[in-house]
């Protein structure tokens, strides 16, 4: 690998401005969980905001690894997954899906939005639900069986009886409105 200094990047491989924007991703992920409305089961936080915008101004592979960062924050025992918690307990436990689902929407959405040279408003809210989908699969999938729910509890309980998903959708259009201000400030894509 060669270091070329005029683009601050080891050819190859991830620029260190990309890098540094994903450990600050990766942060802003963790202090969106300390945002929250308490509810049963899974708490409604600000984490899929960031996740959002990380993977929208990033690009898929920035963007995963943004919340790569995150889930290494929480796994070695910082308290930044929702309410507080900490530990590898809580990727396999009732609402580590959601959080294993934000790697894959991260990668995802960075991806789609990656397909259009200057994506608008409109394309940045379809991947960004498309990331939100995603992000539920996974959860609502390990919630039934970690949980030993039925299908339709587990839809009642991880989307807090439809409560979680009016959130979402203001999540995914806050989230594409401050990647369409923030783009051109953080041009970052990999």
């Amino acid at each position: 690998m060669l270091w070329d200094e005029t683009k601050t990047e080891i050819k190859g491989s991830m620029s260190i401005r990309g890098m540094i924007y994903a450990s600050m991703f990766g942060a802003l992920t963790a202090a969106g969980a300390y945002m929250a409305i308490p509810l049963p089961l899974v708490p409604m936080t600000l984490q899929t905001l960031f996740l959002y915008i990380a993977a929208g101004l990033l690009g898929g592979s920035l963007g995963a690894l943004s919340q790569v960062i995150y889930l290494i924050l929480g796994i070695i025992g910082l308290p930044v997954f929702a309410g507080g918690k900490t530990g590898i307990g809580v990727l396999i436990g009732p609402t580590g899906g959601y959080l294993i689902g934000f790697v894959i929407a991260a990668y995802v959405i960075g991806r789609m939005v990656a397909l259009k040279k200057k994506p608008d408003f409109l394309w940045l809210v379809l991947s960004m639900a498309l990331g939100l989908i995603i992000i539920y699969l996974f959860g609502l999938a390990q919630l039934t069986i970690v949980a030993d729910l039925s299908l339709k509890k587990s839809l009642l309980a991880g989307t807090g009886g439809g409560l979680y998903l009016v959130g979402d959708v203001v999540k995914v259009i806050v989230a594409a409105v401050a990647t369409v201000k923030l783009r051109d400030r953080i041009n970052i894509k990999d």
